[in-house]
């Protein structure tokens, strides 16, 4: 059975984002650990963190995350707005683990005036900067997967396989797969060949053991539109069959996967517990005797040909899978 939730406001008090989440039934829930749009945040309290995993565990919410402030480039070319973003990941993990929450989602960042080669070397300086400063943390970074907006990174497979390759601790960091942003960047879902093919390449390229959480988003624009729009689950461009395929893939069955669709009410019901009964009513029935435990969450993925797939100049030698990944794209560019 997946493991479905949303992401929840913490206004209230961190304890509230639980308690909705599981008024709107959630199995898991992701919020803020601080106002997203701005640098600084008060401390959390014993109180309010104590309060926050007493309500996790008396009402069954698993997988805690949060995501980080939309403030923070990791990839800035300006040298003040890198260090402060340094600084403002540092203070997002350091609060996870204080609300003992496994990992961070953050967006790899935007080059605006570089390059993507050098946007990418400096995610890489970034997180190796913020992984030295949080030695002993339990606490880690998601990268997510990016629509590919404006100079965005992280659009292509690639880019977070180069990430991976280049930091020197890799196993610290993660990959949460958004599936509005992966259709808009260009990768197919709808099709079970074309879904099978996408999965099959985020296998080669990133490896299905890194995907740590699933973004549950529709899309207002297109395939390939690059546009970073979500919708309400089966009523954008994606429909409901990309979200039938994961929802019954059985590599995923242990990965959360967390609703960021429109918040509001339709006809005097929430429309997360809209959103929820729509992706749970995608689920194939099994017999019981058809039943597996499940065991590994697993993801991959279709790339355009045509996309440029960048290597960090003097970094970590990537896998001989994803060196196969690049060539062949490569060589039909």
């Amino acid at each position: 059975m997946p493991i479905l939730g949303a992401h929840m406001s913490i206004a209230g008090g961190y304890f509230r984002a639980v308690e909705i989440a599981h008024a709107a039934g959630c199995d898991c829930v992701q919020l803020f650990t601080k106002n997203n749009n701005q640098w600084r945040a008060k401390e959390i309290d014993d109180e309010s963190a104590a309060k926050f995993k007493n309500r996790l565990a008396e009402l069954g919410i698993r997988h805690p995350i949060a995501h980080d402030s939309y403030l923070i480039n990791l990839a800035a070319p300006d040298d003040a707005l890198w260090k402060r973003s340094v600084d403002a990941f540092v203070v997002e993990l350091l609060r996870a683990e204080r609300l003992a929450i496994p990992y961070v989602v953050m967006h790899p960042g935007a080059f605006t005036t570089s390059s993507e080669e050098v946007g990418l070397r400096r995610v890489v300086q970034a997180l190796d900067e913020v992984h030295a400063q949080t030695r002993g943390l339990t606490a880690r970074c998601l990268l997510e997967t990016t629509a590919g907006q404006g100079s965005c990174l992280g659009w292509r497979f690639e880019h977070l396989a180069t990430i991976l390759d280049g930091v020197r601790e890799p196993e610290r960091l993660g990959v949460c797969v958004d599936t509005c942003h992966i259709f808009a960047a260009g990768y197919p879902l709808a099709d079970p060949r074309d879904y099978q093919a996408t999965i099959a390449e985020l296998d080669r390229i990133v490896g299905l053991s890194r995907v740590k959480a699933f973004h549950l988003n529709d899309s207002i624009k297109g395939l390939g539109s690059r546009v970073d729009r979500h919708a309400h689950i089966g009523e954008g461009a994606l429909g409901l069959e990309p979200f039938r395929h994961l929802l019954n893939d059985p590599r995923f069955a242990d990965v959360p996967m967390y609703l960021e669709t429109p918040k509001g009410a339709r006809d005097g019901e929430d429309l997360d517990v809209i959103n929820l009964r729509t992706l749970r009513g995608l689920l194939r029935r099994q017999k019981s005797s058809d039943r597996r435990p499940a065991t590994k969450r697993r993801v991959a993925t279709h790339a355009e040909s045509g996309a440029a797939t960048t290597v960090l100049p003097g970094g970590a030698a990537a896998t001989s899978r994803r060196k196969r990944a690049q060539t062949r794209r490569t060589s039909h560019a």
